[in-house]
């Protein structure tokens, strides 16, 4: 054999061997290099980006780094490696982004979360009651958007300023959920029964909607998930038809046909990631794939930060310390035992 080829077998033999000792620490990591996230500013995401960091610097000893900005802003900078991933991307709902795809600078990895979903709500109270407060049940039948044309119901939601009729509670004006909902009550032929409230800022939607419920007042709304109200209080999402691309074409155009609405498109959340990255760092990209937060997890995460007053970070340390049946199933068992002693 000859000195050249035993030094190629020696390295062969080398590379097996780390293979199969393995170790908690991801080779792109062991390389120096940082892992830079996007530093998304919405409450499930930044939480969802402090886990992940947390797991990827203390379980596999990466360097990890976050830069702020808006999700247009963040999505161009994965585009172009600059941030490595973006950690809740919703799928299909970015121009930037489906072009990146297209351009193949970017990949979906995994799934976030699922079951997120967003539409029209009342509280759980108006329809089942709640003994414990003694609330009596206003609307035992209310299931459908197609009830709420019912005199009875539009009284039962009434506007406090125009009582003759009711409220609807709509997003701020200038989200696009405000332009969605508001052609929905007029394809569901309820702009003559109900006020269309905008209320200010999303805070001002928030307090609105747990005033109401910490009172047991019947209120119909706009909300989605994940979010600290879902995770605080029981709501019932009224059913809509089924959602079809024509329907929400024109829905979402601002010169479409209001003649037919339907329920908001499917929801798609994943781990958007740079393509480089993601063929340089497949340990990472591994862990990634299996990193599904359960949605409860996420409103209960959510609902803790409001109710404690605390960060992102915060939550996600509480997380990682009482959740680690769920987080524990992403990780190596070393990982997982570094995690674990770092949080103590």
């Amino acid at each position: 054999m000859s000195i050249s080829t035993m030094k190629l077998t020696f390295a062969a033999a080398g590379l097996i061997l780390a293979a199969s000792t393995g170790s908690a620490s991801a080779s792109y990591c062991s390389d120096g290099k940082t892992v830079t996230f996007a530093g998304i500013d919405w409450e499930s995401g930044a939480f969802i980006t402090e886990v992940m960091k947390t797991i990827l610097s203390k379980g596999y000893d990466c360097q990890v780094d976050s830069i702020p900005g808006n999700s247009v802003t963040l999505e161009q900078a994965t585009a172009n490696n600059d941030v490595q991933i973006f950690a809740e991307e919703w799928l299909g709902r970015s121009d930037i982004w489906n072009k990146a795809v297209e351009e193949k600078k970017v990949v979906a990895v995994g799934k976030t979360f699922v079951g997120a979903s967003e539409g029209w709500f009342v509280p759980d109270y108006v329809i089942h009651g709640d003994p414990a407060r003694n609330i009596e049940a206003k609307a035992p039948d209310l299931k459908s958007v197609s009830q709420l044309s019912d005199p009875k119901i539009v009284e039962l939601f009434a506007d406090p300023e125009e009582p003759s009729k009711g409220r609807f509670l709509n997003c701020p004006s200038g989200w696009t959920c405000e332009g969605i909902s508001t052609a929905k009550l007029d394809a569901y032929k309820l702009g003559e029964a109900y006020v269309n409230f905008r209320p200010g800022t999303g805070t001002a939607l928030d307090s609105a909607i747990t005033s109401a419920y910490l009172q047991g007042e019947p209120i119909l709304f706009y909300y989605w998930s994940p979010t600290a109200i879902m995770g605080k209080f029981k709501l019932v999402q009224l059913e809509e038809p089924a959602y079809n691309e024509a329907c929400w074409k024109e829905l979402s155009s601002a010169n479409g046909k209001r003649d037919q609405a339907c329920a908001f498109p499917s929801v798609d959340v994943a781990y958007g990631v740079n393509s480089t990255f993601a063929s340089e760092a497949p340990e990472i990209i591994e862990i990634l794939e299996k990193a599904t937060f359960p949605l409860e997890d996420v409103n209960g995460s959510l609902a803790y930060m409001v109710d404690n007053k605390v960060d992102a970070a915060a939550a996600a340390a509480e997380f990682l310390k009482t959740k680690a049946d769920v987080w524990g199933k992403w990780v190596s068992d070393e990982a997982r035992g570094k995690i674990e002693a770092s949080l103590k």
